[in-house]
């Protein structure tokens, strides 16, 4: 018989977190969990979540000892794995962070530009402090991060956690898209051999081999060239994302060597994407109106009914799949391929070593194994070094408390560039946030 293992859900109130509980459900056979608690600082929120997984695990996992608390000593004690996909500031934040910079006439997006910048200040506290909470009580526990914006998120917990090899940072997107990419190529995604460099939201894949060696990436760009790019679960998706997954054509169109991440139209296109952002409506009331109304709504009515049988509120299995598959890999050493956040050390040979990079790498139970992709073209080695400034400028702009660092870390971004914007919005930022961020001085 397998080995139970024992998990915390950081962050049960989110609307993603059904997914991820009907992923360890499908995987209970494969990945068997003894006790599953979810933790949020939002007791009422992950109530409403947490009565629906009451009622989801005594129809599909009966044995699993589940349950919800905000209580730090039940959540993070005798844990294996921690998975965490923390928001700091909730959807309001979110709203402020698109708002404020709209109104400037900057960008505005949950993790690119100052969106992100001000949602990256966020996090750093909240992620600091959840990482010392939990290897005071689990100290070999592995940390499995989701949390936004993951490669700010990533570079500040490599600063404060230097000899900390168990905290593994990894984001949903890159395997969002070779689903999509498995779709439109009518093959099964899982047999993908990628090849892909960068920093989170801002990378490429270079080749798509399958098992035989065949590279499928010429064969994927024709086909986007010719018919453009559909995500794998269109029909779910809000249109702002489907106009996301649109401008894959327009950027192939202009730099073809490499399939891109999509969030790279924001610092490719910036005054093209703001002029389609809506300051009055953004995505954040989008998602407040759509998905996160719905999950709310439908968990409710789930515990009405007494049963999840009718419910619908799993939204981008991808999510919650990928991350339970990544302790699995972990946990019985499966050697299994993800795309992960890591310090360089020379995977990208003409970019520092200390800066974190997206790569492949194979898993197993001592963490990452990573591929190198030797050197890259001048271009995309000059992207990626001035997003990373800025990620880096964030980050010692909330250790040193500096406004200084802040303002060049905006001003370094390729959605604000003008030093006189970027102080604009900066200030109006620290107003908002003034409850989150440290002092800046």
């Amino acid at each position: 018989m397998k080995k139970a293992f024992n998990l915390v859900l950081v962050g049960g109130g989110s609307t993603w977190t059904p997914g991820l509980l009907k992923a360890m459900c499908k995987r209970q056979g494969s990945f068997p969990i003894a006790r599953l608690v979810m933790f949020d600082v939002n007791a009422e929120r992950q109530r409403v979540i947490g009565e629906y997984a009451k009622l989801l695990f005594a129809e599909e996992y009966p044995e699993l000892d589940f349950t919800y608390t905000t209580d730090k000593d039940i959540a993070f004690s005798d844990m294996d794995f921690v998975l965490c996909q923390m928001r700091t500031g909730g959807y309001e934040m979110r709203e402020q962070d698109e708002k404020i910079p709209l109104s400037m006439g900057v960008i505005g997006q949950e993790t690119c530009g100052p969106g992100g910048f001000a949602y990256g200040m966020r996090s750093i506290r909240d992620m600091i402090e959840m990482v010392n909470d939990v290897r005071e009580r689990s100290p070999e526990a592995w940390i499995l991060n989701y949390t936004n914006p993951a490669a700010i998120v990533a570079d500040a917990l490599k600063h404060e956690f230097p000899e900390d090899d168990k905290i593994l940072n990894i984001c949903d997107q890159p395997v969002n898209l070779l689903r999509s990419y498995g779709r439109l190529l009518d093959m099964n995604p899982d047999e993908f051999d990628p090849v892909y460099f960068g920093l989170n939201h801002f990378g490429w894949f270079t080749h798509l081999y399958d098992q035989k060696g065949v590279d499928h990436a010429p064969r994927l760009k024709a086909h986007i060239a010719e018919h453009g790019f559909i995500p794998v679960d269109a029909e779910q998706r809000d249109q702002s994302w489907l106009d996301t997954y649109a401008a894959v054509a327009d950027m192939l169109r202009d730099f073809p060597d490499y399939l891109p991440n999509t969030y790279l139209q924001y610092y490719l296109y910036p005054e093209y994407k703001l002029s389609k952002l809506d300051a009055s409506y953004t995505r954040a009331n989008e998602v407040m109106d759509g998905r996160e109304k719905r999950v709310f709504d439908e968990c409710r009515q789930a515990v009405a009914e007494g049963t999840t049988k009718n419910a619908t509120v799993i939204h981008n299995d991808a999510h919650g799949d990928m991350i339970v598959e990544l302790a699995e890999a972990i946990a019985f050493n499966q050697k299994r391929k993800f795309i992960v956040i890591l310090q360089n050390n020379g995977l990208v040979e003409n970019l520092d070593d200390d800066v974190m990079v997206e790569v492949a790498a194979e898993i197993g139970i001592n963490g990452p194994r990573p591929y190198g992709v030797g050197k890259i073209p001048t271009f995309y080695k000059g992207m990626i070094e001035q997003q990373f400034a800025y990620e880096r400028l964030t980050v010692e702009a909330w250790f040193e408390g500096s406004y200084t660092k802040a303002l060049m870390a905006l001003t370094m971004n390729r959605t604000v560039v003008d030093a006189r914007k970027a102080r604009k919005v900066l200030d109006a930022l620290i107003e908002a946030n003034k409850d989150f961020w440290p002092e800046l001085k």
